[in-house]
């Protein structure tokens, strides 16, 4: 599982999935770029990266906007010169009915979802391909696979997107020994999902305490992931152990969506 001499872009990592992937990566060796819209949270982790005497640069980066990833991308390679593994985490949502959605809800979504994650993907395999190899891992959600909880229809359509564009990528890409696969979040404790927790606490008239038991009854296992269970897929599949698995999509969520 050692990233030993590894570099690792990882993007809405200034908490959440993305901070604990971070952290992770770097505990298991890599160099880490910390990107995030909040700058100032991505540096508040890469610190604490560095505490542990790991090395990290922390990037401002708007993921929707393709000139704000090729500067990510351009200080990455300037500070560690190349990258290996990138983590397309960032994403957004709110709780929403279908027929509450509106069209700046989608392309909200989307804009970041979708197209942040496929222009991460391209911008970052430009770097990987010279380099003969790399990884990408592409954080979606089981919310892509039909998962009837999902926060919203524009939500879902985003993360299927994510799964779908990492099978066709994983393929296009083998020939560069690239590998692309996508991680599914089941019911994961973060401020996005707390906040959706308690929207949806407020609209059905119950205690967040109430909705919070209940989540977790739904769920086979009967907990929710923390953060850390989702970095620790991650860190596996940037790991030499997944040398030879790429086109696939993993659910991690005790057991909510079987596949």
């Amino acid at each position: 599982m050692s990233l030993s001499n590894r570099v690792a872009l990882v993007t809405g990592a200034a908490n959440g999935i993305g901070k604990a992937i971070a952290l992770a990566m770097a505990e298991a060796g890599a160099q880490v770029v910390v990107a995030d819209i909040d700058a100032a949270g991505a540096e508040t982790v890469a610190d604490a990266i560095r505490s542990g005497q790991r090395k990290a640069l922390a990037v401002g980066a708007d993921v929707g906007n393709l000139d704000q990833i090729d500067r990510m991308v351009h200080a990455a390679v300037a500070e560690f010169g190349r990258i290996d593994i990138l983590v397309n985490n960032a994403g957004v949502t709110r709780r929403a009915d279908i027929m509450d959605l509106t069209e700046a809800d989608w392309d909200r979504i989307h804009r970041v979802n979708a197209k942040g994650v496929f222009f991460c993907l391209q911008r970052v395999a430009r770097e990987m391909i010279p380099q003969r190899g790399g990884r990408v891992i592409n954080i979606a959600s089981v919310a892509g696979k039909g998962y009837a909880g999902a926060s919203n229809v524009a939500y879902a359509a985003s993360k299927g997107a994510v799964i779908g564009m990492t099978k066709l990528a994983a393929l296009q890409l083998a020939k560069h020994d690239i590998n692309v696969n996508a991680i599914c979040p089941g019911v994961t404790r973060s401020a996005l999902s707390d906040a959706n927790l308690r929207t949806r606490a407020r609209q059905e008239g119950v205690s967040v305490e109430e909705m919070e038991r209940r989540r977790a009854e739904a769920i086979p296992l009967k907990r929710a992931n923390d953060p850390e269970d989702i970095a620790a897929m991650a860190v596996f599949l940037a790991s030499p152990g997944a040398r030879n698995i790429t086109g696939q999509s993993f659910n991690v969520d005790g057991g909510l969506i079987p596949d």
